[in-house]
């Protein structure tokens, strides 16, 4: 992986975990933790998204969308877990 796929890869994570952290209020996790939870939102997202047959573009934004959608995802099912 070149260092600028890393470099992207954390700023979509960091942006996608605040996201998710504003739009479930009160899940924020911190910058690391927020950047932790958009990665592996994308994943969850870019799984779940191509599973159900749903494709959101191949840009930036749209990597943001889908690891945005994942992080909520994951987000509530940590919520589930937490209770």
């Amino acid at each position: 992986m070149a260092i600028e796929s890393l470099i992207i890869l954390l700023i979509v994570g960091a942006i996608a975990g605040w996201l998710a952290g504003v739009i479930m209020k009160g899940y924020g996790f911190g910058l690391i933790g927020n950047i932790a939870v958009g990665i592996v939102g994308a994943f969850v997202g870019g799984w779940l998204l191509r599973s159900i047959g749903v494709y959101i573009g191949g840009n930036i934004i749209g990597d943001i969308i889908n690891a945005t959608i994942g992080a909520i995802i994951l987000l509530f099912v940590i919520g589930l877990v937490k209770r």
